[in-house]
């Protein structure tokens, strides 16, 4: 059948369906707008047709190179990402409609400086040029492109250059005192999820899959099953987390949710799980005059290594909690509570502030309320 545009439920974006001369064809236009999202229709229709009697080679665009590369095991990261409303966003769209035979090294140019306007040459070469050539190869060795030497930003030589960068969030510990202010202004199920991270030093994808089962409220044991080191670990459990971990097991399940009761994704592409949170965080604190803009989920296990220093624990007491090291005991006995890494863990301070949350009155059922953004309910920052 010929191509047509579609909507899928739940989404404004139009998508083209269909199959021209035997080959099937379904994609998003990335446009909610029916006369825009025609024209690449017929676009894409007109390209399928003289690819068909052409050849493929000279009609491959760099968008269906991309998708190849993914379905064999690639990277999105940078490529593509598609949010739940359908919009596609990433290199990929850049280039959507752009035959690989039509790109040059002006095209990649011009696509870092647009995509990324305030990175520095480093993260232009990491998040653009890298994810670009890497689909490039894939599609030289698929025989859809010429092979091709691509030219990458280069740093400035000398070593008296020196390169002002917007340092990012989560690259440095920050105070506990001020962790606890960027908590309360978050809404429960997200400032929950952070204070487990800022009292267990774990990863966030860690969190992210922690199940009820893990967790050994009276040994104050936590056990990770698979760890990113690909060995599993334990982790002590802070007192101060006892009545928060204890509510959340005796729900069940996956630990960690949103306030819709949805596991969050347990991958560390984009970084999307905690990001509106932690924007509607930034917003409502500066609408009452406080700038905070160095906390993120990385920063909490900077801050737990950081601290745990500053309190005089062992070295490798601390790089056996951040999970960097492992003995024979703790590598064959990892559901075995141990006194030394709990008493360490229980050095972390606690401010007065962060106790006194409200949702640590019930916390899974606070965990279901929302803060819109800007707004406040009841004079709760957090609710």
């Amino acid at each position: 059948m010929p191509l047509k545009l579609t909507r899928r439920k739940g989404s404004d974006y139009w998508y083209i369906r269909g199959t021209v001369r035997g080959q099937s064809l379904f994609e998003s236009t990335g446009t909610r707008d029916q006369k825009v999202a025609e024209e690449i229709r017929i676009k894409a229709e007109a390209r399928m047709l003289e690819e068909s009697i052409h050849g493929k080679k000279a009609l491959v665009t760099f968008e269906e190179a991309a998708n190849a590369y993914l379905d064999a095991g690639g990277s999105p990261r940078f490529l593509i990402k598609v949010s739940r409303s359908g919009k596609v966003s990433g290199i990929a769209a850049h280039f959507r409609g752009k035959l690989l035979k039509d790109l040059g090294q002006a095209d990649l140019d011009n696509a870092a400086r647009i995509l990324f306007p305030t990175a520095s040459a480093e993260t232009r070469n990491r998040q653009c040029y890298t994810p670009f050539i890497a689909v490039w190869s894939y599609a030289v060795t698929n025989q859809w492109a010429e092979p091709r030497q691509w030219r990458r930003p280069r740093k400035p030589k000398g070593t008296n250059v020196a390169i002002l960068k917007r340092e990012r969030a989560g690259t440095r510990p920050v105070a506990y005192d001020r962790a606890a202010l960027f908590v309360g202004a978050m809404s429960p199920a997200p400032a929950q999820l952070m204070t487990a991270l800022f009292y267990t030093g774990m990863r966030p994808i860690e969190l992210f899959t922690l199940e009820a089962e893990d967790v050994d409220i009276e040994g104050r044991w936590i056990t990770l099953k698979n760890s990113k080191t690909g060995e599993p670990r334990g982790v002590p459990l802070h007192e101060f987390l006892v009545p928060l971990f204890d509510s959340l097991v005796k729900r069940g399940g996956i630990l960690f949710r949103t306030h819709k009761g949805d596991p969050y994704p347990p991958t560390e592409e984009f970084g999307g799980q905690l990001s509106s949170a932690i924007r509607g965080a930034r917003e409502r604190l500066k609408k009452q005059g406080i700038v905070i803009t160095d906390v993120s989920p990385y920063t909490a296990r900077h801050t737990v290594s950081t601290e745990l220093v500053v309190a005089g624990v062992h070295p490798h007491v601390k790089d056996q909690i951040l999970g960097h090291a492992a003995d024979d005991m703790s590598r064959h006995y990892t559901h075995v509570p141990q006194k030394p890494l709990i008493e360490a863990i229980n050095t972390l301070p606690v401010p007065s502030a962060w106790r006194a949350l409200e949702w640590w009155q019930d916390p899974t059922y606070w965990s279901r309320r929302l803060v819109k953004w800007g707004k406040k309910e009841n004079g709760a920052k957090y609710a």
